[in-house]
């Protein structure tokens, strides 16, 4: 079975399966960026606990490898009766893991604010919470275009975990092994077929990124 062969029996299968994962990408990288920013907050806030908290949420999210914690969300978690569906599982494994990271490209974003900026604020008497809603979180959004582009586009390639839990339909990768095990002899053309679908969209996603950054980008 040639390439051509493959596609005409599996095509609508690849479709429902780029549109999955496109669809979970985009789930969890909106609330990843929402948890992302609250976390940061809470790792600049005056009050230490709360910086404790943030960073412990970050040290210990972006140190676990993303097939462990699936493993821990979609396993373990029924030990203490939290009983999640399979797709779930694997967004709330994938945001966890893509705040963590998210939170570090923000805090990155922060630092390239001048302190004057922030010591202006103060001394016209904006609280922290004004500080960092109308100061600070503005523009490190704006510096953290491009990264943000690639914690987007290694969402996407994260939700590839979906490949190990029973998904209907299934991403690119879990694609893949649906139909190896129903054709023989296609050796790793199924592979090659889903690596680009993901190097083109994330190709496309690069260039959305840059595009933004440029109109965005803060000029110093």
């Amino acid at each position: 079975m040639d390439f051509a062969q493959v596609v005409e029996q599996y095509g609508e299968n690849y479709l429902k399966a780029i549109f999955e994962t496109m669809s979970m990408t985009v789930v969890c990288f909106c609330i990843a960026m929402v948890i992302a920013i609250l976390v940061t907050v809470m790792r600049v806030a005056p009050i230490k606990p709360l910086r404790i908290v943030g960073d412990l949420y970050v040290q210990v999210f972006r140190n676990i490898p993303g097939v462990a914690l699936l493993v821990i969300v979609a396993y373990a978690l029924p030990n203490l009766k939290v009983v999640l569906p399979w797709k779930s599982c694997v967004e709330v494994t994938v945001v966890l893991l893509a705040s963590a990271f998210g939170s570090e490209n923000f805090m990155t974003g922060i630092n390239a604010i001048g302190v004057g900026q922030i010591e202006a604020a103060r001394s016209i008497g904006l609280t922290f919470t004004q500080t960092m809603s109308k100061v600070v979180i503005p523009q490190a959004l704006r510096s953290a275009v491009l990264p943000m582009t690639n914690l987007l586009i290694a969402t996407m390639l994260t939700t590839a975990l979906g490949s190990q839990v029973p998904l209907n339909p299934q991403e690119l990768t879990g694609l893949v092994s649906y139909i190896t095990t129903r054709s023989t002899g296609l050796g790793i053309l199924p592979f090659v077929i889903s690596a680009l679908c993901y190097a083109c969209t994330a190709v496309l996603l690069g260039i959305l990124g840059n595009h933004i950054d440029k109109r965005v980008r803060v000029l110093r």
